[in-house]
């Protein structure tokens, strides 16, 4: 920073190829730091006070321009900037649609899986019903068999009864005719005796 006749010569600033700002899109930014003393003085200013004032203002100018400019960016930084948000949100969006697919995939083999559960539980409750209607059959077959064996029993014992009952009535049947010839035996040697009592009473009275 010096004093000349056309001025104070500021440090120049550039940033990248644009800007918002003059001072940005300029090389060389320049003030008239001459006239600037020259009215100091004329205010009552020293030459050695009014350079010190132009050169903290110049200074004050710098800082501000630096304080300004870093929190810029040019247009290189703001394209690789959108380029990366581009890219990071295709990256995001397919991220997103692999979870999704993926989420599907699980969502999808979970139900398959629950199907073939489910599938698997009706083979097996299929099968534990014919089982039990199978034992239940058997059991009911051993006890129509031991039913029908009782019933043959109960009909032998019948047929036995009978039989022994026929052979008793056969039995009586015999006695009683026995016994009908013995007292028709007994009835006719009465008979004849007391005729030959008769006769010989009659003849005793003739």
């Amino acid at each position: 920073m010096f004093l000349t006749r056309a001025g104070l010569r500021l440090r120049p600033f550039a940033f990248g190829t644009a800007g918002p700002t003059s001072y940005i899109r300029n090389n060389h930014t320049h003030f008239d730091s001459l006239k600037f003393v020259t009215q100091l003085q004329e205010n009552g200013f020293s030459k050695e006070q009014s350079e010190a004032a132009v050169n903290v203002f110049s200074k004050a100018i710098n800082d501000g321009i630096d304080l300004y400019a870093s929190n810029l960016i040019t247009k290189e930084v703001l394209s690789r900037q959108s380029y990366q948000q581009k890219v990071d949100f295709a990256k995001l969006k397919g991220e997103l649609q692999l979870i999704d697919r993926s989420e599907f995939n699980n969502i999808r083999t979970q139900h398959e899986k629950l199907r073939n559960d489910l599938e698997k539980v009706k083979q097996r409750l299929k099968e534990e019903v014919n089982k039990s209607l199978s034992s239940v059959r058997l059991d009911l077959n051993l006890e129509r068999g031991r039913i029908r064996e009782e019933s043959s029993i109960h009909d032998l014992k019948i047929k036995e009864t009978d039989t022994r009952i026929d052979q008793e009535i056969a039995n009586m049947k015999v006695q009683i005719d026995s016994t009908k010839t013995q007292v028709l035996q007994w009835l006719i040697g009465v008979c004849t005796g007391t005729f030959a009592l008769v006769l010989a009473y009659v003849r005793l009275l003739s």
